[in-house]
């Protein structure tokens, strides 16, 4: 089978292409924070990237599209942290509950972290600059994404499935340790933690301590 070559000046013209890209998309960034999704437009990321509004129209076909591509870069960050944390996980047959709890703590927290030490992403991914409405993006889009986001769920799901849980207590389990987790990184990310003179770590570090005292107790 002959072997395609790509020529040095393609190489070239794709790494100035992907150049190009990430500009428009960190411009887009940086507008979306200030002014809100639905406030912008195409002109105004033109504007901040130093293009035309016909030039960005080469690489994205709407600001929806611009949007997705952001929350799709972030969600990808966000399943390459937690899968690191679970690298070198058992898949052994025979589970050990000490491990398998270890295993969901460590994605947990993983989950938890790249939040805490990213918080434009947690702007991004909660809609944080627009009231938390998820206006502008398409039900395809926020389908796609919200599985992105489910995914990074998944090494959880999988230690509270080895651990003998049914589906409806998974779901159960995955959507509290969602929800404390997302409540701990808002109370951090808007300065209220700081009414209950408690530290965010140390309020998941508690939660996750009382969680893997009483999931053994249940099987």
């Amino acid at each position: 089978m002959k072997q395609l070559v790509i020529s040095p000046r393609n190489l070239r013209q794709q790494a100035l292409a992907d150049a190009k890209r990430q500009h428009i998309l960190n411009a887009a960034k940086a507008v979306f924070m200030e002014f809100g999704l639905d406030a912008v437009s195409m002109r105004e990321i033109a504007k901040r990237a130093g293009y035309t509004a016909g030039a960005i129209y080469s690489y994205f076909a709407s600001k929806e599209d611009i949007y997705a591509a952001l929350l799709t870069d972030s969600l990808e960050r966000l399943n390459d942290c937690v899968s690191q944390s679970t690298q070198g996980a058992s898949i052994d047959q025979k589970v050990d509950a000490k491990n398998t709890i270890l295993e969901l703590r460590k994605s947990a927290l993983a989950f938890y972290q790249f939040y805490r030490d990213n918080p434009r992403d947690l702007d991004l991914g909660f809609y944080l600059f627009q009231g938390l409405q998820p206006r502008g993006l398409s039900g395809t889009w926020d389908q796609a994404l919200n599985k992105r986001l489910r995914d990074a769920m998944h090494p959880q799901e999988i230690a509270l499935t080895k651990l003998g849980f049914g589906k409806k207590e998974i779901d159960t389990e995955l959507t509290a340790i969602f929800a404390h987790i997302v409540g701990v990184l808002l109370l951090n990310h808007t300065g209220r933690i700081r009414m209950f003179g408690k530290g965010a770590d140390e309020l998941i570090n508690h939660y996750l301590d009382q969680l893997a005292l009483r999931l053994p107790k249940n099987k």
